[in-house]
């Protein structure tokens, strides 16, 4: 709720994530996919309020209480990779005791000594932190730097679940594809990756199937390949994102995403849709991977015909 008023942030959100598998989850800023994770890890705000389930194993993510999910879901569950790893790093503390303090608290590793000293540079490895920063504290570090340092924190639990907020935020485009290919390769076979991001290029490089958000709603979802290749993006928003590359037609969506606060009941992105008519005062429901009346493959076939 703001203002008095109800704001749905996520609306008829559903996926399911495999062992091995990354879902990225894409859309312009604002959409909602960064309250859809604080929803997966209880962090949303007092007023908020949650329906439907999110099941990591057999508990119910959004019915259970502040004490299962501390205890259970945070760090064992769901492992954490944030949007802002310098602000998630407590300023006080050097890496190394962080990585102590999160290895004494999720595993059985010993509260000192040789043996938690071990622990805590294997754990700082699984990230290709250099063991001879591990005594720096978090405003020394690199962006990059901090980047692996709070992956490492989310790594040492061994969760089934990782989720990565925009973790490439403000890195230039080579530690982008050393970020996304090291998350990549710490989900193996085991666990899942749920990576949200606005980067099409690193959701490109290491999904395995792409949801597209749109004003609270995933508006399409798509085989990795299908959606980037052949036959590309089936709503005219998901396609919009891509025509928008420079590596691509480098033409942007025209007009602005509209308020959560001000969603009516048809399509959101009717408004600023060329192929919109009168059924998109309907919400369309996800069919066949898109959300749309007129997804654009159909469109394109009957304007062949």
């Amino acid at each position: 709720m703001r203002d008095g008023a109800y704001v749905r942030a996520v609306s008829d959100a559903s996926f399911a994530l495999r062992a091995g598998e990354c879902l990225a989850l894409v859309g312009e800023s604002g959409c909602g996919k960064s309250v859809l994770a604080s929803a997966l890890l209880g962090l949303l705000p007092a007023n908020a309020e949650t329906a439907g389930t999110a099941r990591v194993g057999d508990l119910d993510l959004l019915a259970a209480d502040e004490a299962t999910l501390a205890r259970e879901v945070r760090g064992r569950r769901i492992g954490l990779v944030p949007q802002s790893p310098a602000a998630h790093l407590t300023p006080v503390r050097t890496v190394r005791s962080q990585l102590a303090e999160t290895l004494r608290q999720l595993t059985s590793a010993p509260r000192r000594g040789p043996k938690l000293t071990a622990a805590v540079e294997e754990a700082a490895a699984r990230a290709s932190f250099p063991a001879d920063h591990l005594d720096r504290y978090p405003h020394e570090l690199s962006g990059g730097l901090a980047q692996r340092a709070a992956t490492a924190l989310a790594l040492v639990g061994d969760a089934p679940l990782l989720l990565a907020d925009e973790p490439t935020t403000g890195l230039d485009r080579d530690l982008v594809e050393r970020t996304v290919d090291e998350l990549r390769r710490h989900i193996g076979g085991e666990r899942a990756l749920l990576l949200i991001t606005h980067d099409l290029a690193a959701a490109e490089r290491i999904a395995d199937r792409v949801a597209v958000m749109y004003a609270s709603r995933i508006v399409e979802l798509a085989d990795t390949d299908a959606f980037f290749g052949e036959p590309g993006p089936r709503h005219p928003y998901a396609r919009g994102l891509l025509d928008a590359l420079p590596d691509r037609a480098f033409t942007p969506i025209p007009g602005m995403p509209p308020e959560l606060s001000a969603l009516g009941e048809g399509c959101a992105f009717a408004p600023r849709c060329a192929h919109a008519d009168e059924l998109c005062a309907t919400r369309p429901a996800l069919t066949d991977g898109a959300a749309c009346h007129h997804p654009v493959a159909a469109h394109q076939e009957a304007t062949r015909a």
